[in-house]
Order: structure tokens, then sequence, then C-alpha cells
């Protein structure tokens, strides 16, 4: 007899998307009044919860590391869409989006939902167990197209400012791409190994439950591209809203990137956690760095592209506050990483470093 709880599950997940998309299709490019940006924030968080509930039915299919890959990548495609699509709009303070946006996506997913991945991890089994070798190599790939993304530009004198002249920006696309496609190979074909989750005593935990049909993952894997293009779009649809909030209050502008990255990255972020609570911290920490990867290393070529035809400067430096939380965290990241187990208090401390980055965002 069919479990009647997942039979409700399964209609409420493939409902729900189609009903954002719709609100979306019916919202987009409108002013809104209040009663409607509540009703469309409800269906975003219903959105969020069903991308989590797709992107397991994939993942559980296909297998880790490609079902983690397969999240990151579809958030990330819809994000970058996203930026550029502000960016077009040419509205005061576009020039630096895809900086903080960017950024806040690195410091959300290494000290937000690595954070509290390993925080849960390690109240739930004492301790947390993951790859060193695998996440160390992801890591060590994070912080260089970072680095050279986001702190290079600071410090070029090829054009004035924090930003890099067309060629410069030319060569940080190329090597952003080229590690984040070298990346992928090891994840997933040369070192797949590396990438899976662990138990207690290092050992490769299998899965049990029986997979879904092809059919079944087939219909997942769409709704939960519906349901991406939902949490994006209508974070977009409420974003005039939370600018509006964000003024009011008195806060930088670029808190406003800082909020649509935290609704964008949602679904990883539920999603990292419910892997944590079965004990598959490496999945949790491949969402996570996989995420910030596939963040930087495709939007900074999306938006060297289109630049050819944006107007206006593109400001990627970072300023020195966010370049020193941004040492603080691979530091701390790399002293996390390196033994391959990790307690509550390394969670504690990236979810610290989290916490700094919010305050200041609000109060630079």
């Amino acid at each position: 007899m069919a479990n009647p709880t997942r039979t409700t599950a399964r209609h409420w997940t493939t409902a729900v998307p189609v009903v954002a998309v719709a609100a979306l299709a019916l919202t987009w490019g409108r002013e809104l009044p209040v009663l409607a940006v509540v009703l469309v924030a409800v269906l975003l968080a219903g959105a969020v919860l069903a991308a989590v509930h797709h992107a397991e039915v994939v993942a559980h299919r296909v297998g880790e590391p490609f079902g983690s890959l397969v999240l990151a990548v579809a958030v990330t495609v819809i994000e970058v869409a996203l930026i550029v699509t502000l960016m077009a709009d040419g509205k005061p303070g576009s020039e630096t989006l895809a900086r903080d946006t960017v950024f806040a996506a690195v410091m959300i997913t290494i000290n937000g939902i690595m954070g509290v991945s390993l925080l849960v991890g390690a109240l739930r089994h004492r301790v947390a167990t993951f790859n060193p070798e695998g996440t160390g190599g992801m890591f060590a790939t994070v912080t260089t197209i970072t680095t050279l993304s986001l702190v290079l530009p600071t410090f070029t004198t090829t054009k004035p400012g924090p930003e890099f002249s067309p060629a410069q920006l030319a060569f940080a696309a190329v090597a952003s791409l080229g590690l984040y496609a070298l990346f992928v190979a090891m994840q997933t074909v040369r070192h797949r190994d590396y990438f899976l989750p662990l138990d207690e005593n290092g050992v490769v935990l299998e899965e049990h439950a029986e997979p879904p049909t092809a059919k079944a993952a087939v219909i997942s894997l769409g709704l939960l591209l519906v349901s991406l293009v939902a949490v994006v779009g209508n974070a977009k649809a409420v974003s005039p809203a939370i600018e509006a909030g964000v003024e009011a209050a008195g806060f930088p502008l670029a808190v406003v990137g800082v909020v649509i990255a935290l609704l964008v990255l949602a679904p990883e972020t539920l999603a990292a956690v419910r892997a944590a609570r079965r004990g598959r911290v490496q999945t949790s920490i491949n969402l996570s760095l996989g995420s910030a990867m596939a963040s930087i290393g495709l939007t900074i070529p999306a938006i060297a592209i289109a630049s050819i035809w944006l107007t206006g400067p593109l400001v990627l430096g970072l300023g020195p506050t966010h370049m020193v939380l941004l040492a603080l965290t691979v530091v701390t990241g790399t002293l996390t990483i390196v033994p391959g187990r990790a307690t509550l208090l390394q969670g504690g401390v990236h979810l610290g470093l989290l916490a700094a980055f919010l305050f200041l965002a609000v109060s630079p």
C-alpha cells in the first residue's frame, strides 16, 4: 500500500513549483502591493522546499557526487541570469552587483552552509567526518578563483579603480572556467571516490533505499529546474520591497545582494542540512563548496561576455574589510579541512565568520 504522506508530498511538490512560476509570470515587471508581496514570498518558500525534494530524488537516482553537482550548477546558472538581467537595467549600484552577489554567495556557502552542516553533523554523530582530499581540492579551487576574480582587481594598475581591463577580465574569465571544468572532471570521473560520503570510520556510505525509476528522476529534474526558476524569479519580484525596506532602515545597498543571495541559496542550505542529519557530511560539503565554485566560476565568464554590451563600469575588486574576512575564512577553512574530522567548535567558528560578514554588511 502506498504511503499517503509520500503521495501527498509528491502532489504538493509538483503543484507548488507550477503555481509559483505562474505567479512569477503574472507579477514580472510590476509593482506589487503588500498582500501580493506576502503571497509571492509564501510561494517562494514553497518553491525552495520543492526544489530540495526534487534535488534529493535526482541525487538518489544518479548518486554522489553527481546529485550535488546538479543542484549547484542549476542554481548557479539561474543566479547568473538574474545578475546579468539586473545589471542590464543600469540602475544605480549595478556596477558592484556582480561583486557583491558573488562574494556574498562565497561567504554564505563556505561559512554558512558548510558551518551549519558541520554543526548538525557533529550534533548528531559527535564528530563530522569527511574526505580531506576531495574537500581540500574543492576549497583550494574556490579560494584561487575568488582571489583571481575579486581580490586582484583592487591591486591591478592598468585601469584606475578596483576594475579589470578588458584583457585582464578575459584572463580571469578563462582561468575561472578552466579551473571549474578541471574540478568537475576530477569530481565526476578521475577521483570520484574523494567526494563520496564517509561514515565515522572513514568507510564510504552505501545507499540502502531503492532508487527512484528513471522516469521519476527525469520528472523531478524538470520540476527542479521549474522550482529554481520560481525561486530566483520570485526573489527578483520581491527585491523592490527588499530594497525599500533596506533604504527605510538606512542600510547600505549591498545588503540587497546579500538578502537575495540568501534566498537563492536556500535550496542548497536545506539540502545540505538534511544530508548532514543523515551522517552524509561530505554530501553537504559538496553542496556548499560546489555551489561557491559554480557561483564564481560561472558568473565571472558570464559577466565578461555580458560586459561587451553592458554599459558603465564593472567593479569587481573587494574593499579592505571584505579582504580581511576572506583571508580569515581561507585560514580557518584550511584548518577545518586538513584533519578530515570536525567538531561543534569548527562549525561554530564558521558560523561566527558568517555572522561577522552579515553584521558588517549592515554596519560597514
